[in-house]
This record gives structure tokens, sequence and C-alpha cells, in this order.
């Protein structure tokens, strides 16, 4: 772009008019900041900790490698991962996700260990799931313990801003006994390990992933709005990446091993701590507001519910129908623009 300098100068008002014209392209296509980095925490350069796992060309590294780009068209999605193998941590990342139409398109921040244990995996996930024009992503939690996938521990929330526009930090705290999901410093899902649970708690070393992919087969609507490549590429932005975690040695399985280098560095591993009463009055007001579905209460699913749903901090069974969807509460005269549940585009 040529600069101002090398260019005759324009007219006042002329000028005024490329100013306005210039803030508005910044506003619709530049280039958004991601938020500060989170109290404690220290971002990691791509080098210094993680991998490209797939994708070639649809990888890319911007700003000396402190913020990566992952494009999704129609011949790959794309992934990273970190370099060393964790038993419990703090793993964040600061994440724009694709604008305008993007039904079928999953983007992935995740813990796991399928690549070793393939029957008996552990997993924790963000997972963000695209939309059609003019509906809102969902974000989605996943907990899987030892294989576990038949009986998921998955919830579901409405943002309450467009995670399209800006930068947003998504953070996992995993410890021996808790799990805690969090968006920017509030948290909005805690685990707490039961003796009920045994080995469907995440207990064996995972990986730090992140990826872009098409989900057409099922992340929205069940499948029924699939990736459509008019609209690619589909860009994902993960910048301040951060692991506070318990290296362990990928070669040594022994829990003798894995359990002596986590005790190592177990202290401190969340910097933001769940302990006050505000973080714990901010998450129950996210989880009133914004959860979509909630395990715990899908009856459809589990006629009884699993062990953990009946610690403290439940949501109340009203909030949500038979199959664990939050229900819509109707009028007898719906103003202009309501939807109810049976409308949502998932």
């Amino acid at each position: 772009m040529a600069s101002i300098a090398s260019s005759p100068p324009l007219p006042l008002p002329m000028l005024s008019l490329a100013v306005v014209l210039l803030l508005a392209l910044c506003a619709r296509g530049g280039e958004a900041r991601p938020p500060p980095p989170l109290h404690g925490v220290r971002p990691l350069a791509f080098d210094e900790g993680y991998t490209q796992i797939f994708g070639s060309a649809n990888l890319a590294l911007l700003r000396d490698g402190r913020r990566v780009r992952l494009t999704l068209d129609e011949s790959t999605g794309a992934g990273f991962a970190s370099q060393d193998v964790f038993l419990h941590g703090f793993f964040s990342a600061a994440i724009k996700l694709p604008a305008d139409y993007a039904a079928g398109v999953v983007v992935a921040f995740y813990l796991s260990n399928g690549d070793v244990y393939e029957k008996t995996h552990d997993e924790l996930d963000f997972e963000f799931l695209g939309n059609v024009r003019g509906r809102e992503w969902r974000v989605q939690t996943n907990v899987y313990g030892n294989g576990s996938t038949h009986a998921g521990r998955e919830e579901r929330y409405d943002l309450p801003f467009d995670p399209t526009d800006d930068f947003h930090h998504y953070s996992i705290l995993w410890t021996s006994d808790r799990i805690i999901f969090y968006v920017d410093e509030t948290p909005l899902r805690e685990v707490v390990r039961t003796a009920a649970m045994g080995a469907a708690f995440p207990s064996k070393p995972m990986s730090l992933y992140a990826t872009i992919w098409d989900g057409s087969a099922w992340a929205t609507l069940g499948g029924r709005y699939r990736v459509n490549y008019k609209y690619a590429p589909f860009v994902a932005e993960f910048a301040d990446l951060a692991i506070q975690g318990c290296a362990v040695d990928p070669t040594d399985r022994s829990s003798a091993a894995a359990a002596a280098a986590a005790s190592s560095c177990g202290a401190g591993l969340d910097p933001l701590a769940v302990s006050s009463a505000e973080q714990r009055a901010a998450m129950a007001a996210f989880r009133r507001a914004h959860t979509s579905y909630s395990y715990c209460h899908d009856r459809r699913r589990y006629p009884v519910a699993l062990s953990e749903c009946a610690a403290a901090g439940l949501l109340p069974g009203r909030m949500f129908g038979p199959d664990g969807m939050k229900q819509h509460r109707r009028h007898r005269a719906s103003p202009r623009g309501h939807r109810g549940a049976q409308d949502d585009v998932m």
C-alpha cells in the first residue's frame, strides 16, 4: 500500500471521507488485537512449546510466532499440538473465530491422549461449533475419561459476546481433583472428582491441541447444515498461547513416574483460582444465563443422572427439557423476532 507521504495531498473534505472509509475497513476486516494476557500467565511463542500436526500451508505464524492462523478450505483444515505431554496443568489461548457463514465448521482447543491410548483415551475439550449466517457460534465443553465417550459429559453455552469480532481467552485447568473451564477470567464450569467417577475422571498424561476442521456430519443441527466452501477460507486465529503444566516423559507410562512429575509442579497451577465468593457468584450467574444444554438434565440419554450431577451448584431442573436442552419461555403473543427452542440452529 502506498504511503500517504508519497501521495498528492487530499482536499480536506476528501481526506475526511478517506479517514472514515479507512476506519470502516479496519473495523470490518482489520487485524484484531488480543485482550491483555491473563494475570500471572506467560504466553509462549509457537516454537517454544508447539508443533504443527497437519494442514501444511493452512497454518501460518504471525508476529514472530506469537499468533497462529489456522485455515479450513476445500483441501484441508489445520492444527498444532504441544511439544510436551502433561499430567495436570493450566492451558489457555486467546481465540478469534471465523465470521460470516460458518455452518459445519469446528474449531477445537483441547487436551487428549487418543494417539497413545486409542481405546481408553482421556479428553478435555473446548469445541466451537459454527452456524448459519445470523445465528451465533455455540461453545461446547466435553470431559471424557478412560475412553468413556459413551458417557460423555457435554455442556453447551451461548456466549454473551460475538466470538468472531475479537479475541477472547479460553482456558482449561486440570488437577488431580477438579477440572475448570474459563472464558476470559470467568469460570463457566467445574467438574469435581468423585469416587463414583473412577477412571472416568481424566487421569493419564495428555497433549494440548488446537484445530480447525470440517464437522459437516454433526456440528450444526446434527449435520443438517454442512460446510459451504463458497464462503471459504474459514480462518481461526490463536494468540496468548500459555501452558503452566506438569510435563512428563511420554515414553514412561508408569503411574508412579507420572505422579512424581505431577507432584513436583503441582503448586500454583491455577492463576485464576476459583476460590473467592465473587468468582463463584460469577460462575453461577454465567451458568444460569448461558447454559443451553446440560448432560446432567438429559433424561433421555441418562435416565439416572451421573454421580457428579448431585454436586452442589447444579442448575435447576425446571430450566431444561427432558433432552437436556434449555427451555425457552413462551408467550401468548410472541414479539417479532422471538424464537422458541425448536427454532434454534445448533
